[in-house]
């Protein structure tokens, strides 16, 4: 009797679960479906940001073949050879292109390729070499545009796509997911807070798009690391982020050029390891490794050495920001420092001067 009253336990507790996980599963709400992983569909992604992503090249005209033999006017059939330099995206309606400043740089005869067969002639409306970035204008009806995310919401291990021209081949697709943030130190340019990605990235793809998964630009593809004697792509990409391109991307659209704070020193990264060498009781900051002469920093009375442990009251962990936040000070602004000098901590005032153009004010050790 106890032995059929147990089975008959059992029995009601198995269909109870199987009604109960059949009620959860049909009314589990939408948002709480699995992410898709890296065999998911992002083809609507790409709808929305490929159309904006274009072709940059130069177009030189040359004499036909026998032209001088025969005596012929060459100019009535020339020969036009086509030089791919990389690839852009358009950011405004009134056909400003966004691209590497290494891809345009001192290029004549610039020409912009869309994915739907238009071809137009572009000029060269803003470029900052510090950031590598510049700016072209193209002259059209009815442009895509290419949304702009937000870099500072990126995460480790976030799906995120690169489109660009790579070797010429034509628009192209590639996938991988964010591997790091804030890479610098490499010395690409002056400002530098790379996207590192594993998305295939090769030549052909400088200023060409990395988009998340809504379609939106979050960075501009610029750089591979290769092995040495190597140019090919090994899974380690670098992009600008769109929190950099923020930053320079109004004055640029307006071809002006970019207004920078300069203090006047050379920074290093301080590390806890530089810390304990040194014998210092602080985990974090920026080392002054030079005071430039004749500069705000060298009038205020800073010191190779000092470690900048804050400015303007935000805590300096990294110099790549500490740069970006100089860079950020409008010029005559009073800038106050909080240094670590012989074991002390004091506070420094000094005006924010204007950068000028090949400022050695950058991340020194950069490998």
């Amino acid at each position: 009797m106890l032995r059929r009253l147990w089975l008959i336990f059992a029995q009601a507790v198995t269909i109870a679960s199987a009604v109960g996980w059949a009620y959860v599963l049909t009314t589990s709400s939408p948002h709480e479906a699995p992410v898709e992983g890296p065999r998911g569909d992002y083809s609507d992604a790409v709808g929305r940001a490929a159309p904006a992503v274009v072709n940059i090249f130069t177009r030189t005209t040359t004499p036909g073949d026998g032209a001088e033999e025969t005596g012929s006017d060459w100019n009535a059939s020339p020969e036009r050879e086509l030089h791919p330099l990389g690839s852009g995206v358009i950011v405004s309606k009134d056909g400003h292109v966004l691209t590497n400043y290494h891809v345009v740089e001192e290029a004549p005869n610039l020409h912009v390729a869309l994915p739907d067969g238009r071809t137009f002639e572009a000029t060269l409306a803003g470029g900052d070499a510090e950031t590598d970035l510049a700016t072209l204008v193209i002259k059209g009806e009815d442009l895509p545009v290419i949304e702009l995310g937000d870099s500072r919401e990126l995460k480790i291990g976030q799906v995120v796509l690169a489109i660009g021209n790579p070797f010429d081949v034509g628009q192209t697709v590639t996938m991988g997911i964010v591997s790091a943030l804030g890479r610098h130190g490499l010395g690409l340019n002056n400002y530098e807070d790379f996207i590192q990605t594993d998305a295939a990235i090769n030549q052909g793809n400088s200023g060409g798009a990395l988009i998340d998964l809504e379609g939106r630009l979050i960075g501009i593809n610029t750089a591979i690391f290769s092995p040495e004697h190597s140019e090919g792509f090994v899974g380690i990409g670098f992009a600008i982020p769109t929190s950099i391109i923020r930053q320079v991307l109004p004055a640029m659209l307006k071809g002006e050029d970019v207004r920078r704070g300069y203090l006047g020193f050379i920074p290093r990264q301080f590390t806890e390891e530089l810390s304990r060498d040194l014998g210092l009781g602080v985990p974090a900051g920026v080392m002054v490794r030079r005071v430039l002469p004749g500069t705000p920093a060298d009038t205020a009375g800073l010191r190779h050495f000092d470690v900048i442990l804050e400015m303007n009251g935000v805590r300096t962990e990294r110099v790549n920001r500490l740069l970006q936040q100089i860079a950020a000070t409008p010029p005559g602004t009073v800038v106050k420092l909080k240094v670590l000098r012989s074991g002390r901590t004091m506070e420094i005032s000094l005006r924010a001067a204007k950068r000028e153009a090949g400022s050695l004010e950058r991340e020194s050790d950069a490998p």
